[in-house]
């Protein structure tokens, strides 16, 4: 099989979008489903980032057995030593090393020669070859690199042992043209350029992310580095979803395979966005909620004499209509935990357990119908109010009046002494959000404000990100109710309990 590579670095680089860290738990609980999904490689992590991030992936490379599982390292000895640490109880483990090689990045950033650079990248693989014979090196902001320099530095460490060679648009400069024929210039004038893996890893800052990274594929690349949902730094990665489904559909151009099961691609979306607090746009290809819908009459017609008139792929190729009814209020616990393992959750305490049960019965007390998507939003609330917990809410009133100013009444536990306030506000979360501040005066900037349904229905069980700001972090909370100014009380505190966890993360290209 002619095979094309998808190398998913969701956990990795989606994660460095602003308050898009995850918990260990959400970490294990994505890299099982990019699994289930048949991506080919799970970048886990950067794990010299922090002591959490190696964790992670460390817990990652236990339970994971088809995927394989990479950290990511910077051409430094230490790095390179806790990636290889981190990944060594995996099946099948890969070490990703990279350096900038752009005039302004070898420059400003590294204050390094370009001989210095070179020979950098070169001890960088044979340190990792120490740890596992699989290792990729990347050229940081190749788009900006002199094209005679990347040819030398990549000859140099595919001699020293790389089997990957990546080529990333760190910036998303390029376009789509020049993107694959700078591809096709290195593979063509790297020596022993057939002996290794070329990969492209594209961002979207002109919004050209999955286009440059089709045009690399169509000039040789084998390997695309990519997100779910298009997560990732500032306008994000190339979406895995679009480029798998555009692989699948356009067979008649690319003539390559994936090993993804396309079925798997909306619950992975959604299981993604749950837990990050990224919603997905409506409009979005593949994965928004439009994006089979029609609303042209003639449109419609078409669709309804004939499919393929309007529609160039089934919605159930990616598992659009698979959330199906899976439990309700008369349902036990038993059958709760069943539910649990079939959707690839396993939670080992039973304290855990028996607390998310609960919230389940409370839910479907609520609204008479609970999908699969109600159940992940339910654990990820529990383990989302486990983690960190000095913040917790209590009792929430709020009132609000065609003829009168809206206002709310809370009462919280803060570290488990209880404080109430009241305020109003220009509606009821806006006076929520007042009277929170009343009591824990955080002085935080709210950088987002988000709501979105998990199902469909008035009786939807709504999901709320609360984005705040203070001394240079951010953080998203998340909350999860019928209610939607419950949800987002919870939303609110969830982000304050982030905030005082004081957790820091190194960035890898810092």
């Amino acid at each position: 099989m002619n095979e094309l590579i998808i190398f998913d670095t969701t956990l990795r680089d989606g994660e460095q979008s602003p308050g898009a860290s995850m918990t260990q738990e959400e970490k294990l609980r994505i890299a099982k489903q990019l699994e289930k999904l048949g991506v080919n490689v799970i970048e886990a992590g950067f794990a010299a980032a922090s002591p959490g991030d190696f964790s992670a992936i460390n817990a990652i490379s236990e339970i994971i057995d088809k995927s394989t599982v990479c950290s990511l390292a910077r051409a430094l000895e230490s790095d390179i030593e806790k990636a290889g640490q981190a990944v060594a109880p995996a099946k099948n483990k890969r070490i990703h090393t990279f350096i900038a090689t752009s005039k302004i990045h070898m420059e400003n950033k590294l204050r390094m020669s370009p001989d210095q650079v070179l020979k950098r990248g070169v001890e960088a693989v044979k340190w990792a070859l120490e740890f596992t014979d699989d290792v990729e090196f990347s050229a940081e902001d190749a788009v900006r690199s002199d094209v005679n320099f990347l040819i030398e530095i990549f000859d140099a460490v595919i001699k020293a042992g790389a089997k990957t060679i990546n080529v990333p648009d760190t910036v998303g400069y390029s376009i789509p043209k020049s993107w694959g024929n700078l591809i096709n210039k290195l593979i063509s004038k790297v020596p022993n350029s057939q002996s290794v893996i070329w990969s492209t890893h594209c961002h979207n800052d002109l919004g050209m992310a999955v286009a440059n990274s089709l045009s690399a594929v169509q000039n040789g690349a084998r390997q695309v580095e990519c997100t779910i949902n298009g997560l990732g730094e500032r306008a994000g990665n190339a979406s895995l979803e679009e480029i798998v489904m555009s692989i699948k559909t356009r067979k008649d151009i690319f003539n390559l395979e994936t090993r993804i099961n396309t079925e798997q691609i909306v619950t992975t979306s959604k299981l993604v966005s749950n837990i990050t607090g990224y919603p997905v746009q409506p409009n979005k290809a593949i994965v928004g909620a439009n994006a089979f819908a029609h609303e042209s009459g003639i449109h419609q017609d078409g669709v309804l004499k004939h499919r393929e008139t309007y529609e160039i792929m089934r919605a159930q190729d990616v598992g659009w209509g698979a959330n199906k009814i899976s439990l309700g209020k008369l349902s036990g616990r038993n059958a709760f935990k069943n539910r649990l393992v079939e959707l690839g959750i396993e939670i080992d305490s039973d304290e855990l357990l028996n607390s998310t049960f609960e919230r389940f019965k409370v839910l479907a007390d609520k609204k008479s119908e609970i999908y699969d998507e109600d159940i992940q939003a339910l654990v990820t609330e529990e383990f989302v109010s486990g983690a960190v917990d000095r913040f917790k809410l209590v009792s929430l009133k709020s009132f609000t009046d065609t003829q009168k100013k809206p206002y709310a009444d809370i009462e919280i536990s803060v570290d488990g002494e209880l404080n109430q306030a009241k305020a109003e506000g220009g509606g009821p979360v806006d006076a929520t959000f007042k009277a929170i501040e009343n009591i824990v005066e955080s002085n935080t900037e709210l950088l987002l404000y988000s709501v979105n349904n998990i199902t469909s229905g008035t009786d939807s069980n709504g999901q709320v990100t609360v984005r705040l700001a203070k001394g240079g972090r951010i953080v998203n909370g998340l909350g999860s109710d019928t209610d939607i100014v419950i949800a987002s009380a919870m939303a609110y505190l969830n982000a304050l309990n982030k905030l005082v966890s004081k957790s820091e993360r190194a960035h890898p290209q810092v």
